[in-house]
Formats: structure tokens, C-alpha cells, sequence
């Protein structure tokens, strides 16, 4: 029987290979969604690949896509996000991934982020830490920073203009003046590099549970926390926060 991990990082394998081979390719067939947000037959096929390879090796578990009806309603979901950061991918931008997360009874024990086009890849297990690969192929583990004061933390904030929608907008503006360094690194990305210690804090609006599942136990493994804007995270949030733990509680007062 294959652990759960060793599972996520073969889908993870699987995904990979389609996604790299559709990549730039100028025959790319896109469409938008019903939300206008992009689709690709990439990200379809990744996801429907995953949800075979998952009958075979996990039949009685429930599935959670971005592109598909959800199937099953057990105590084990598997919560997958074939490309995250599509708008990238179907532009030629290296910086998507693919999000993979187990949920058991209700919490996210494993997943895996693998971004190919950067030959990156992240993943964690629940009490066992969290790790990536790095281009070189070398494996380390992940540490958030200790960094406590917000005159000396770097936030990445991802769109602008879903911040203006929130009615945020005007604490990210005050927020930016009272940290080091504001970027947008997007996606997945920056709650990468918050987990390896780059950043401080990331912060975005309207995301749904596939967005979410697969950063929670990378984050949480390497000593940072990943929360609700506004509280504790939940199954209908979509404006999230997330810090190296220190900085936490500041964070989310002034985005309050």
C-alpha cells in the first residue's frame, strides 16, 4: 500500500508530465469560466488524469477539484487544483502549479505544490515537517523567518485590484508604508516563499478551498500560520492571511 505522501507526490509526477507538455504550446485551447476566470484543456486534463489514478489507488476517497463535479462525500478528501495560476501558464509565465491536499476528518495532513516550469517543488506532511526540492534536485527543509517587527518584513499582496473590491485597499496602501518591502509575487508562489523564510506575510481575497488546502500543512510545518483574514480559516473563507506566526496578530489587526 502507498502512503498517502508517496501518493501525493506521484500525482504530482503525473500532473507534471501533462502540464510541461501543454505548456506554451501554441494549439492551447482556452475558455472562460462562467467567473471569467481562464481555463485551459491543460487544466482539465491534469485533473481528470489525477481523478483516475486516484480510483485505482484510493477508490473510497472523495475528490474536490477546480474543473469537475466533486464525488463522494467521505472522511477522506483528496482537494486538488490542476494549475494554480492559469492566467500565467496560458501567457507563458513559469509561475503555476499544480495544488495537491489530503484532508482526513476534516484536517489537511498532507500535500504537495509542484511548480515543473520553475523545477520547483514543495511538500509537507502533518507533524513531520515541510520540505522542497530544489532545481538542483537537493532537498531541504523549510523555516519561516524570525523576523517580528513589520518596519522590517517583506509582504507580498497579489492583486490589486481584488483588494480595491474587498474594500481593503486603503489598509494594504497604509500597511505598505510600515514594512521593508511590498511585492506581488502571485499565486501559490508566495506562500512558498514565506514557508522558506523570504517572506513575512501574504495576504489575498477571493480564493476558493482548492487555492487553499494544499499551502496549509507547508506553511503550518515550517512554524508559520495560515488564517482568515478576519479569523480562523474555515470552509467558506476566501480572503486569507498568511504569516511566519511572529507577525501574525499585527498583520491581521491592520488589515482588520
Amino acid at each position: 500500500m502507498i502512503s498517502d505522501l508517496d501518493l501525493a507526490l506521484k500525482l504530482a509526477d503525473v500532473a507534471d508530465e501533462i502540464s510541461l507538455s501543454r505548456f506554451r504550446a501554441l494549439d492551447l485551447h482556452v475558455e472562460s469560466k462562467p467567473d471569467r476566470s481562464p481555463v485551459t484543456d491543460a487544466d482539465r486534463a491534469v485533473e481528470q488524469k489525477l481523478r483516475e489514478v486516484l480510483a485505482s489507488y484510493r477508490p473510497d476517497d472523495s475528490i474536490i477539484g477546480e474543473e469537475f463535479e466533486n464525488t463522494g462525500d467521505g472522511s477522506r478528501n483528496w482537494i486538488i487544483d490542476p494549475i494554480d495560476g492559469t492566467a500565467n501558464y496560458l501567457r507563458g509565465v513559469p509561475i503555476w502549479a499544480t495544488l495537491i491536499a489530503l484532508r482526513v476528518n476534516g484536517v489537511i495532513i498532507a500535500s504537495v505544490v509542484s511548480a515543473p516550469a520553475m523545477g520547483r517543488r514543495w511538500w509537507a506532511m502533518r507533524g513531520n515537517g515541510a520540505f522542497t526540492k530544489d532545481i538542483d534536485g537537493s532537498v531541504r527543509i523549510l523555516q519561516t523567518s524570525a523576523i517580528a517587527d513589520l518596519e522590517h518584513c517583506s509582504i507580498s499582496y497579489n492583486n490589486l485590484q481584488l483588494w480595491d473590491l474587498s474594500g481593503k485597499l486603503p489598509q494594504l496602501i497604509e500597511l505598505s508604508r510600515k514594512v521593508w518591502r511590498t511585492r506581488a509575487y502571485g499565486d501559490f508562489y508566495s506562500y512558498m516563499l514565506l514557508a522558506e523564510g523570504s517572506l513575512e506575510m501574504v495576504a489575498e481575497h477571493d480564493l476558493k478551498i482548492y487555492d487553499i488546502a494544499a499551502l496549509v500543512p507547508i506553511v503550518e510545518e515550517a512554524g508559520g500560520r495560515l488564517t482568515d483574514l478576519a479569523g480562523e480559516l474555515s470552509e467558506q473563507s476566501s480572503s486569507v492571511l498568511a504569516t511566519n506566526s511572529l507577525t501574525h496578530a499585527s498583520f491581521q489587526k491592520a488589515l482588520a
